[in-house]
């Protein structure tokens, strides 16, 4: 197994080498750079004459290396990444672009992982409960469920969401973590005294976020558990099962679950990502602190090194789920195993 991880993660790393290389040419294909945003700002905002605004766009392309060739912007930005951790600096924040990674990935890991705990929980039982009621009202209903989560688009369900809680219910503070009374506070008042309020808040106010995010997910695992256990349950193991005269809920449990898993294990290996991206697309909506507005942001005004760590760090994620996603796989069936060895 650590064999197999090694292997795993040597391949990551030319894979992570181009991917980057991708990246870092389409976000600089388009025309422009971060020096035009602030030429353009300062003509419409500060009343600079046009030649001012160009002198002062040259000399900040001096200052930061844009005038350089592409290979050579990409190859400062890689070595940095490489010998010493440094992601380059963000000229819209005025701060390294490691500290912007560590102020939003964080909160979105911990979203995109908490959707993925309840698509994978609801949506599981929720297929296991149709298969083993096929053709009955609950199959019905769960299955138009599902229907809607995978057709109907997530920016459209958080619009929706939005809409009805700005403008129905009045909800105030939407696109904020905390409410101001929470936000300064610690999570621990004292030594077995948790802040329970803020943890409250902070559900009040990510709960929109987590709900929309998770209904792709939970529509794709109870289709592929329902259609994936409708298939295991007439299999010839599960009928000698039944024969020995084991119950239907050990039979379902313990012989028909287990292998009808197997395809929602290896879906593990882009859920995270999956979840990363739907997570990006209703916080854009909701405005939240996350790295999806700071990646929508950065394109917009050319804040290069932004973008491009970000979707690095996107990328990493997908890696690092296909890797977790064989080791589940493994530790599930041991014919994997064997296999492997």
């Amino acid at each position: 197994m650590l064999r197999f991880l090694a292997i795993r993660l040597g391949q990551a790393i030319p894979v992570l080498f181009v991917m980057s290389i991708i990246t870092f040419i389409i976000i600089q294909a388009p025309p422009g750079d971060y020096a035009d945003f602030l030429r353009t700002n300062l003509i419409t905002q500060g009343n600079a004459t046009i030649e001012a605004a160009d002198a002062f766009a040259r000399e900040y392309r001096l200052a930061h290396g844009l005038n350089d060739p592409l290979p050579v912007q990409y190859l400062r930005w890689i070595w940095g990444i490489v010998s010493r951790g440094d992601f380059g600096e963000s000229y819209a924040y005025n701060k390294p672009v490691l500290d912007v990674i560590e102020q939003r990935l964080p909160k979105t890991i911990m979203i995109a992982l908490t959707c993925h705990f309840f698509a994978s929980v609801i949506g599981i039982s929720f297929g296991i409960l149709a298969a083993t009621r096929q053709y009955t009202w609950v199959d019905t209903v769960l299955s138009f469920v599902s229907f809607l989560g995978m057709t109907i688009p997530r920016f459209l369900f958080a619009l929706i969401i939005l809409y009805i809680l700005a403008y129905k219910l009045n909800v105030q503070e939407i696109g904020s973590f905390f409410s101001t009374r929470y936000g300064g506070q610690d999570w621990w008042l004292g030594w077995f005294d948790f802040n329970w309020g803020k943890l409250w808040n902070l559900i009040s106010h990510v709960w929109p976020v987590v709900a929309v995010a998770t209904i792709g997910g939970l529509a794709y695992n109870m289709r592929v558990m329902r259609a994936n256990l409708l298939d295991t349950l007439n299999a010839q193991y599960v009928e000698t099962a039944r024969a020995k005269g084991l119950g239907e809920g050990a039979v379902i449990l313990r012989h028909a679950v287990p292998n009808a898993l197997h395809p929602l294990i290896a879906y593990q290996g882009v859920v995270l990502p999956y979840m990363l991206t739907g997570e990006i697309e209703v916080a854009i909506v909701f405005g939240l602190a996350t790295i999806g507005p700071a990646i929508v942001g950065s394109m917009a005004i050319g804040d290069v090194f932004v973008t491009a760590s970000l979707l690095l760090v996107l990328g990493a994620t997908l890696i690092i789920g296909n890797i977790i996603a064989d080791l589940l796989l493994a530790l599930l069936d041991p014919r994997i195993r064997v296999g492997s060895n």
